[in-house]
């Protein structure tokens, strides 16, 4: 951390002990910050909290939001809007005080009805998985999170995000749905892939497929990271019909609900590879009528 212009010591005040809040109030915390309450309801979230954040007082909302200059909303994104908005409603916010919640689908619109009580809303998104243990405090280094706010409160906002050891990334108000399905899209898609390639092994009787998959698909990400579309190998972008046609038959015999996200998917290579001319149309024409066929 060192060379990073540090703000003010603040208080605050963690609203939701889910994997994300109770982390991202660590790693406040350990940026010299003090945390003065937390709010968490599941069992599950009160251990979290004890662990992260060890002698900070559970306490209720309100109580919460009393004792913090800065109040970290990390709730599920469809319950946002209703706090928020509540919180407005019996006047709990105070003037000066920076809120920030950490959605990824949502700007700072949001949290527009904490204007009127003359406090200061930032939308700061880690674009990162969550386990909600210490070891996540470490990845938030280079972390890059999504940031929105007003341009007077931008260093304010990138500052916060230096501390916790992560990398500010603006994103605009009207574009945060889109910065979030891309994120989501990649990142829960690849567990699904992942996980339904581990289950497929299994069932194909290879007794460890993580030690199968772990090298094929760290070097397939790292690729694609790389080089894109570029990357792209395998049966879709040789225009392979043949060799699908088999995939499918057997995905019929051994996992019928794997072949669904198999076709999808294989649908999607195949047209990127199209778009991208690394497919012929001659080749293309073929893939996709089988894969047309084995909709369902």
């Amino acid at each position: 951390m060192d060379g990073i212009e540090h703000p003010a010591r603040l208080t605050v005040g963690v609203v939701g002990a889910g994997r994300v809040g109770a982390v991202l109030g660590a790693s406040l915390a350990r940026a010299g910050h003090r945390v003065t309450g937390v709010y968490a309801v599941s069992e599950a979230s009160r251990e979290r909290a004890a662990s992260l954040l060890p002698g900070v007082p559970v306490v209720d909302v309100a109580t919460v939001v009393a004792g913090a200059e800065l109040v970290l909303l990390a709730v599920p994104d469809d319950a946002l809007a209703d706090l928020v908005a509540g919180l407005s409603a019996t006047g709990a916010w105070q003037a000066g005080q920076l809120v920030v919640h950490t959605s990824g689908r949502f700007g700072t619109a949001v949290l527009d009805p904490v204007r009127a009580h003359h406090a200061f809303g930032l939308a700061l998104h880690p674009a990162m998985t969550f386990t909600g243990t210490a070891m996540d405090l470490d990845r938030l280094v280079e972390c890059v999170f999504g940031v929105t706010t007003d341009p007077e409160l931008a260093p304010v906002a990138e500052a916060l995000v230096l501390e916790m050891g992560g990398t500010p990334q603006a994103v605009a108000e009207e574009e945060r749905v889109a910065y979030h399905a891309a994120l989501s899209h990649g990142a829960n898609h690849l567990v699904t892939l992942t996980a339904e390639a581990m289950e497929l092994l299994t069932r194909a009787g290879v007794s460890e497929p993580r030690r199968v998959l772990a090298p094929l698909l760290h070097a397939a990400l790292d690729n694609a990271l790389r080089m894109g579309d570029a990357a792209l190998t395998g049966p879709v972008s040789r225009g392979d019909v043949g060799t699908v046609s088999d995939h499918l038959r057997e995905l019929d015999r051994l996992a019928p609900e794997i072949r669904r996200t198999y076709v999808a998917l294989a649908r999607a290579t195949a047209l990127r590879a199209l778009d991208a001319g690394r497919l012929r149309p001659a080749a293309a024409e073929p893939l996709l009528d089988v894969l047309s066929d084995q909709e369902r």
